[in-house]
C-alpha cells in the first residue's frame, strides 16, 4: 500500500506525523516561517535585521541621482574623479563607492570692483569694472581652485591694471577706450586658462572711468572741447556729403549738355555740308535753273513772315491778303491791306528777274 493512500482512519503517513484535521502542508510551511521570524524578533537578532534593512534602503536610495537642467554632476569613485554627468536621471554605484557633486554650470556669476590705477603717462584714474563668467569645466572648477570667486577677482584686477597701465589718459577717456575692454577680457581669459580654472569669461565692462576728484573739472573741460570738436567735424562731413553729390550731379549734367550740343552742332554741320554738296552738284548740272530755284526758295522764306507783298506782275494778279488779327473788318481795313501791294514794272525779257537776284 502506498503511503499516501487512504488507510485506517486516513492516516498512512510513513513519518507517522499526525496533522490536525483541516490542515494542509502549506499551512505547515507558513507556521514554520512565523516561528523563525519570531525568534529573530527577540534578542540580538531583531537589531541585526533592522540594521540590515536600513543598509539595503540606503544602498537603494544612493544608487541613482537626478541632475538638474542647469547643472552638471561630477562623480567621484573612492574620492577620485570618474566622470561628469549631463542633466537628467542617472544610475551610479551606491555610497560610499561613488559620490556626486552638482555644479551650476550655466549660471552667470559676476565680480565687481572699483580700483584706482596708474596710466602710462603717470596719471591716476578710477575705474569701476564688472566681470561676468560661468563654469566651462565642472571638474576643473571643483579641484583646480580653492576660491574661484576670489581668484577671478584678483585676476580681473591684474588684467585691467595691465591694460590701463599701457594706455594714456586721453586714450582711456576717449572713444578709443572701448577697445581696452576687449583687451582686458582677453588678458583675463588667458590668465584663467593658465590656472586651469575651468572658467570662461563672458563679458568685461567698465561702468565708470573718471579722473580723481581734484582734477575732475579740468578733465571735464577737455572732454567738452573734444565733444565740440567732434560735433563740428560731423557737421562739416554732413555738409560735404550733401553738397558734393549735388556739385557732381551739376557737373555731370553740364558735361552731358555740352556733349549733346557738340554732337548736334557736328551733325548739323555735316548735314549742311551734305546739302550744299548736293546743291553744288545740281548747280553744276543746270546753273540757270538751279540759281532761279534758289532765288525763289530764298524769297519765299524771306517773305513768309512779311505782312507786305510786292506785286511784280503789273496788276495782272489779284492778291487777297488776310486781315491782321485784331483789326476791324471794315472796307478801310481791307483797303489798307490791299494798299500794301506795290506795283513794279514788268521784268524785261530774258533773265531780268535772275539779274535782280545777284548780290
Amino acid at each position: 500500500m502506498a503511503w499516501n493512500e487512504p488507510g485506517k482512519n486516513g492516516q498512512n503517513d510513513p513519518w507517522n506525523r499526525k496533522r490536525p484535521s483541516g490542515k494542509s502542508p502549506l499551512d505547515d510551511l507558513l507556521n514554520n516561517a512565523k516561528s523563525h521570524l519570531g525568534r529573530l524578533g527577540q534578542g540580538p537578532g531583531s537589531i541585526l535585521l533592522a540594521v540590515l534593512v536600513l543598509v539595503v534602503v540606503f544602498l537603494l536610495l544612493s544608487s541613482y541621482t537626478v541632475v538638474g537642467a542647469r547643472e552638471a554632476g561630477v562623480v567621484l569613485r573612492f574620492g577620485q574623479y570618474s566622470r561628469t554627468l549631463a542633466p537628467g536621471f542617472h544610475l551610479k554605484l551606491p555610497q560610499p563607492i561613488e559620490s556626486i557633486t552638482k555644479v551650476e554650470a550655466t549660471r552667470i556669476r559676476s565680480v565687481t570692483d572699483k580700483v584706482a590705477m596708474l596710466t602710462k603717462d603717470e596719471n591716476i584714474i578710477t575705474i569701476d569694472f564688472t566681470v561676468q563668467y560661468q563654469v566651462d569645466d565642472s571638474r576643473k572648477y571643483l579641484f583646480s581652485l580653492n576660491d574661484p570667486d576670489g581668484t577671478i577677482g584678483a585676476a580681473a584686477e591684474a588684467a585691467v591694471r595691465s591694460v590701463i597701465g599701457s594706455s594714456d589718459m586721453d586714450q582711456i577717456l576717449s572713444a578709443a577706450g572701448a577697445s581696452l575692454v576687449s583687451e582686458a577680457q582677453q588678458a583675463l581669459q588667458k590668465t584663467l586658462d593658465g590656472y586651469d580654472s575651468g572658467l570662461r569669461v563672458t563679458e568685461v565692462s567698465f561702468q565708470n572711468v573718471s579722473p580723481p576728484n581734484e582734477v575732475k573739472d579740468a578733465f571735464d573741460d577737455v572732454n567738452n572741447a573734444r565733444e565740440d570738436k567732434q560735433s563740428i567735424e560731423n557737421g562739416a562731413l554732413a555738409y560735404a556729403s550733401k553738397v558734393v553729390p549735388v556739385a557732381r550731379g551739376d557737373a555731370a549734367r553740364i558735361a552731358a549738355e555740352a556733349s549733346g550740343y557738340k554732337a548736334a552742332r557736328i551733325a548739323r554741320a555735316q548735314g549742311d555740308t551734305a546739302g550744299f554738296n548736293l546743291i553744288l552738284a545740281q548747280y553744276k548740272a543746270a546753273p540757270e535753273v538751279t540759281r532761279k530755284r534758289l532765288w525763289l526758295e530764298t524769297m519765299e522764306q524771306v517773305m513768309a513772315d512779311n505782312p507786305k507783298v510786292i506785286d511784280g506782275s503789273g496788276g495782272r494778279n489779284i492778291i487777297n491778303l488776310p486781315i491782321p488779327q485784331g483789326a476791324a473788318a471794315t472796307p478801310e481795313a481791307g483797303s489798307a491791306s490791299v494798299g500794301a501791294i506795290v506795283p513794279t514794272p514788268a521784268p524785261a525779257a530774258g533773265n531780268a528777274a535772275d539779274k535782280g537776284t545777284q548780290p
